[in-house]
């Protein structure tokens, strides 16, 4: 079994000892399917976001508690936002890529104070956190911006930090002395 299948699977295993539901995009390949087979079986609740043509290709997960067709990738990722209480990138790829820096970005801005957090499995993040630390100190990303992405390396961890830290808050985001 790959690390990433078993990060998926110990992510959901995680979030039902500590009594946490579960948000995502409603299929049932890939590590999404893991960590939404994990929750079901330790009897956890799932709500799964797919848009209606991703269900005609047959890649919605079909065991789920609650499954949620919308008919946009936007109106998505707005319903997983508003029901989500954190936010969680498993590796992944363009997808995961572009949705969690969207989430990230929203609470930049002070659309949501959510935690959001990296899973660094197998260190697949250690470049792109390399990256937006690089961006950091060359001044394009804020340190109070970039301490809204939190990184663990496993799922209790991660969850840990989520509990520890306090809502992220934003009060202004630019400040034209410094651009």
């Amino acid at each position: 079994m790959s690390a990433y299948r078993e990060a998926a699977r110990s992510l959901g295993q995680a979030l039902t000892k500590r009594r946490l539901g579960l948000v995502y995009g409603g299929s049932d390949i890939g590590l999404m399917g893991e960590i939404a087979d994990s929750v079901m079986a330790a009897s956890g609740e799932v709500i799964g976001v797919i848009p209606r043509p991703l269900v005609s290709k047959e890649v919605a997960h079909r065991g789920l508690s609650d499954l949620r067709v919308v008919e946009t990738m936007h109106e998505r990722k707005m319903l997983m936002a508003e029901l989500s209480d954190a936010f969680i990138a498993l590796p992944g790829g363009m997808g995961t890529f572009e949705e969690f820096f969207e989430i990230t970005t929203w609470a930049q801005l002070g659309m949501h104070h959510k935690p959001c957090g990296l899973l660094n499995v197998a260190s697949y993040y250690d470049k792109l956190i390399e990256f937006l630390d690089q961006a950091m100190q060359e001044g394009f990303i804020k340190p109070v911006h970039r301490a809204l992405m939190m990184v663990a390396n496993d799922a209790d961890s991660l969850l840990d930090k989520f509990e520890s830290c306090g809502p992220a808050v934003t009060v202004k985001w630019i400040d034209r002395k410094t651009t």
